[in-house]
């Protein structure tokens, strides 16, 4: 199969970020990665995740204020370095919080505990399916889409 030209990587990502339920996010802190699924809603230019305020994925993404998301598996994925943005549950604008209910189902309010959304703003998109798209993988850089 030849490789995707970038405007079809980035259709195939955005279909990816508006269809898929969940994605890996790993943050780090003091030298100590984490990796773990979350669900996620994208809304067209922010991914907003949500965690126990107390969970290394939240206090590491408040320390460093960065994480790393990827969707899909080894042969179709996508990888996003963003900015990370945390917010309490209580304090989110409802525009956030309805909007994640809505897509993802399920009501971080409604549990016991302190929990708190990631607001992930993209700042690179890579996209490949096999070695023959690494080249060119990079979408978008320095939160600007490539042509």
């Amino acid at each position: 199969m030849a490789p995707r030209t970038i405007a079809e990587r980035k259709t195939d990502t955005l279909a990816r970020l508006e269809g898929d339920e969940n994605a890996w996010v790993a943050t780090a802190g003091q030298g100590v990665p984490h990796l773990v699924p979350l669900s996620v809603w994208w809304d067209g230019e922010i991914l907003t995740m949500t965690t126990a305020a107390t969970s290394p994925t939240a206090r590491n993404a408040q320390a460093s204020g960065q994480a790393r998301v990827a969707f899909g598996d080894t042969l179709d994925v996508v990888v996003i370095d963003a900015a990370v943005e945390t917010v309490a549950v209580p304090d989110a604008p409802e525009r956030i919080s309805s909007g994640f209910v809505g897509r993802c189902g399920w009501d971080p309010a409604a549990n016991d505990g302190d929990w708190v959304y990631l607001l992930l703003t993209p700042r690179r998109v890579q996209a490949w399916r096999d070695a023959d798209e690494i080249d060119g993988r990079t979408l978008m850089r320095d939160g600007r889409w490539l042509d």
